[in-house]
């Protein structure tokens, strides 16, 4: 069975997730992207390293191009948000099974999102969609009002989201935006306060499992950065219905999807954005162990046609908790803590690094200030909360200027 899995950069998820998993099934895997040598290194080290070519995946058409002219498919895949809808539609065009494309096209596109969702009368978020270039003074942002959220259209994580208190602010974030993103779309929406959390589904297009999801504390304005995520086996149901009825909405029960939403105080359920794909950042992994199910196996096999069962045997008894330390300022990383897997007072806990002794980034204010992430496992939350932060306490993470 040939499983094609299209990708860009090298990710936690694929390379210690799906590849494996892969593996675990007996799949010839051909990994696509755009820059296959640093995958290659990547998956050197595996025991059964895949294939890499190098495509243009961002492109349907070459993808659909190469695929003919290699081994024939039973499976195209990808776990990367920027390539969803071209995985749908070369998997489309060799008849195998796919998320639908419009559903991809829709949930990536905030824009198209909030448009599609305000028309099928479940929720109305003010907003307003910038063309590159475009004034944002020219969009009726009163109409939104202030404080509003302004960030990348195709945008993934919290890169470039940043909150505007007044025209002024919005103005210049617009511009700090596009400096980095001079031909990206924006979207200006209004702020969605409330209990930031996260739901993660799997399904087959006739079954959607829902595996719980997580709490977030997040960073201070303006930046929104992920500091702390404590998993949750289940929100109240009244707010899962309203997420589950947006979700199918905009056509999202295949494979694996992340959402994530505000709980107001109400009790009402604001989207804020769908990752049509699984949790990233390492959590997936965490999921994994937490459930104690086969998750990367099971999203696998629904590319391949296979149903989900209907009970997945997903464990109830163990807690989460999760800790980014993050850069708080530009520089060299020259000191940091290397991978470890503990075992303390009970408390299983993990720690990988996100970033290279001897790199040098800039502060982005985002996701992509995290150093490293600690994970801690265990029946006792306030338990996994003392082991983190006692972890975090004794190791140090040096940034030169």
């Amino acid at each position: 069975m040939r499983l094609y899995l299209l990708a860009l950069n090298p990710t936690d998820s694929v390379t210690e997730g799906f590849l494996p998993a892969a593996a675990r099934l007996g799949l010839d895997v051909t990994v696509l992207s755009d820059a296959a040598e640093p995958h290659r290194r990547a998956y050197a080290a595996l025991p059964c390293p895949p294939e890499v070519l190098e495509c243009d995946v961002r492109d349907f058409r070459e993808v659909v191009g190469l695929v003919s002219r290699h081994h024939a498919p039973d499976a195209v895949f990808t776990n990367s948000d920027h390539l969803q809808t071209q995985a749908a539609l070369a998997a489309g065009y060799f008849g195998l099974p796919a998320k639908d494309w419009k559903a991809t096209l829709r949930t990536k596109n905030k824009a198209e999102l909030r448009r599609h969702l305000a028309a099928a009368g479940l929720d109305a978020v003010r907003s307003a969609e910038l063309a590159p270039g475009q004034d944002p003074a020219e969009q009726d942002v009163q109409a939104i009002a202030f404080p509003c959220i302004v960030k990348p259209r195709e945008g993934v994580a919290s890169e470039d989201v940043a909150l505007a208190e007044d025209m002024g602010e919005l103005v210049q974030r617009c511009k700090e935006i596009r400096h980095r993103r001079p031909d990206g779309a924006l979207v200006i929406e209004e702020y969605l306060a409330g209990e930031l959390c996260t739901l993660e589904t799997l399904g087959d297009g006739d079954r959607l499992h829902v595996l719980g999801g997580f709490r977030t504390r997040l960073s201070p304005p303006p930046g929104f950065i992920e500091e702390v995520m404590e998993f949750a086996h289940a929100h109240p149901r009244p707010v899962v219905d309203q997420v589950l009825a947006q979700l199918d909405a905009l056509g999202v029960g295949f494979g694996a999807c992340h959402t994530e939403f505000t709980v107001q105080a109400d009790g009402r359920a604001r989207l804020i954005e769908v990752n049509y794909r699984a949790i990233g950042d390492r959590t997936d992994l965490a999921m994994a162990r937490i459930l104690d199910i086969p998750y990367f196996e099971h999203v696998l096999r629904t590319h391949f046609g296979e149903p989900l069962p209907a009970d997945l045997g997903s464990r109830t008894d163990v807690q989460a908790h999760n800790l980014a330390v993050c850069a708080d300022r530009a520089g060299t990383l020259s000191s940091a803590p290397e991978a470890c897997d503990l075992v303390i007072d009970g408390v299983e806990l993990s720690y990988r690094p996100l970033r290279a002794l001897g790199e040098r980034h800039p502060h982005y204010r985002t996701n992509r200030d995290y150093l490293g992430m600690i994970w801690a496992l265990g029946p006792d939350l306030p338990e996994l909360r003392r082991v983190t932060a006692e972890f975090a306490a004794a190791h140090q993470w040096e940034i030169t200027p």
